[in-house]
């Protein structure tokens, strides 16, 4: 989410007339900020280090400094102390007043008007009353995206949550639930799908609540992912669309047979559990039994037996003892991940668990941590084994560490490592999977690509890199480096190379604070592309 937070601000800045800057510490940077998330404490830390570091360089190098994001009131306040700017994202279009009351001039030639909008909300009844947060979210949500990839996109749908899970923050950050209309997400895909992008995730905090803000003038999510599938059968187009996150309590049958009916929609699911334990469970709040996400998971596995199912999980939530935590290891065992991310609890400000005891020592959360994940290695390696010998459809994305090869991911997600020329960077491609590991397979291209690339890796001395094809990589000499704007992050890190798509004013990166890391794919020619995390 706050990647896709973080497009629109960059495309506000573009769109002021600011080219941006790979080096914070560039002379010519005059304005940094950070999409933060304070849904994890780490994230929030390396904000903290961040605005210090700016801060005491402003005298060598002053730059205005801004602070958006999923921010509680606690850190806000503490912010509002350090950044000369601190605003929530409904407020981005007040961010080109917000510079201009400083002083920083507008790059030559722009009058520093917001004039890239998308056309939003024409198809909403004009009977309808609009709730205060509709009213917020739509000028935030109608702004351009400056898009990180030409390859990748992702669209939000929903912004809010109404479950207020005791140890989540984002009601406290993000507000109620309020969806997005269905005719602009419908009009930002297809606009996506015809500019060749072949991955789109549908964003929200809880996607399976679509519409229900609405239900009289709205879709239900199964009717967008219907209409969304309808759009990808009208387009003939190679492309698939993800989304992310449901909740185990409102996902249904209607949508897993609506995902199995249309080939674009992904045969992918994220179903945080959280915990195998119907007494955590409870205290977590997630309004769910371990009963029902029995229920859920057989669903998924009969509708779509060739799926991939993601999970999160929290291990040392306040009060677990050694015993539910076994039920959290039985029930990974049982529902046979390809992936799980595995935090450990952290008490956030604001949250209703903040005010229990933090009572799992964290030598003991760690031990947890390390448990679970060898488990998710074992359960996870004889999927992949059973891929070996086939070939599957592969999203290349990045340069992987090793000369010569290509990193991506298969239809479910599963990291691929393959031999190939980076003139397949952003396509897809036919793989035959010749080895597996617990979390990731390698394989060799198929088909007609595989003549083609061994020609090209031939003809390259298999060097991985040099420039890539179709991004109009530019040197960089000679650029007006005149009001740039450097997005600087304080999230985990992100991983794989920027997208060198740059403008001939200037070059950009943008990293979020967050949870999961998101490698760059080349980016739009002619316009700069963006690395983050979600």
């Amino acid at each position: 989410m706050n990647r896709s937070d973080s497009e629109r601000i960059s495309g506000v800045l573009e769109d002021m007339g600011y080219t941006p800057s790979d080096d914070e510490n560039d002379p010519d940077v005059v304005i940094k900020g950070i999409v933060a998330c304070s849904v994890r404490q780490k994230a929030i830390d390396r904000v903290y280090g961040r605005i210090r570091n700016w801060n005491r360089s402003k005298s060598v190098r002053p730059a205005i400094s801004f602070v958006t994001g999923c921010i509680l009131e606690a850190d806000r306040d503490k912010f509002l102390k350090l950044f000369d700017l601190v605003f929530p994202v409904t407020q981005l279009t007040e961010l080109p007043d917000m510079i201009r009351q400083y002083g920083v001039p507008v790059p030559s030639g722009k009058s520093g008007d917001l004039d890239g909008t998308l056309d939003g909300a024409d198809a909403l009844d004009g009977e309808e009353v609009l709730s205060p947060e509709l009213k917020r979210m739509l000028p935030f949500w109608n702004l351009t995206p400056l898009y990180s990839s030409e390859a990748e996109a992702f669209v939000p749908i929903q912004n809010g949550c109404n479950k207020f899970c005791s140890f989540c923050a984002v009601p406290y950050t993000r507000g109620r639930e309020v969806s997005r209309p269905s005719s602009d997400i419908l009009k930002e895909v297809e606009a996506l799908v015809e500019g060749g992008c072949k991955a789109i995730t549908l964003l929200g905090q809880n996607v399976n609540s679509y519409g229900l803000d609405r239900p009289d003038s709205e879709l239900s999510f199964p009717g967008l992912m219907r209409k969304v599938g309808e759009l990808g059968k009208r387009s003939g187009r190679e492309f698939l669309v993800y989304f992310t996150s449901p909740h185990p309590r409102d996902i249904t049958v209607e949508l897993l047979e609506v995902m199995a009916e249309y080939p674009v929609l992904a045969k992918w699911v994220h179903l945080p559990l959280q915990s195998g334990d119907d007494a955590v469970l409870k205290r977590m709040n997630r309004r769910h039994s371990m009963e029902r996400y029995r229920k859920v998971v057989a669903d998924f596995r009969r509708i779509l037996p060739d799926a991939a199912l993601f999970t999160d999980i929290i291990v040392g939530f306040s009060g677990e003892t050694e015993l539910q935590f076994q039920s959290t290891l039985e029930a990974m065992r049982e529902f046979r991940y390809d992936m799980a991310y595995i935090a450990r609890y952290s008490p956030r400000p604001g949250a209703a668990s903040s005010r229990w005891e933090d009572d799992v020592p964290p030598a003991e959360k760690e031990r947890r941590f390390r448990i679970l994940s060898e488990v998710l290695q074992q359960e996870a390696e004889p999927h992949n084994r059973s891929k070996v010998g086939k070939v599957f459809r592969v999203l290349l994305t990045a340069p992987a560490r090793r000369k010569g090869w290509l990193s991506g991911y298969t239809e479910g997600r599963i990291p691929v490592y393959v031999q190939a020329d980076p003139s397949y960077l952003g396509q897809f491609v036919n793989v035959k999977i010749t080895s597996a590991r617990p979390l990731s397979v390698e394989g060799t291209l198929a088909g007609p690509a595989a003549k083609a690339g061994k020609a090209a890796l031939k003809a390259a001395g298999t060097d991985s890199t040099g420039p890539r094809g179709g991004t109009g990589q530019s040197s960089g000499t000679g650029q007006n480096t005149a009001g740039k704007a450097a997005l600087e992050a304080a999230g985990t890190d992100s991983t794989g190379p920027r997208s060198t798509g740059q403008s001939a004013a200037g070059k950009a990166a943008l990293e979020v604070a967050g949870t999961d890391s998101t490698a760059g794919l080349p980016g739009v020619p002619g316009r700069p592309a963006v690395c983050g995390e979600l």
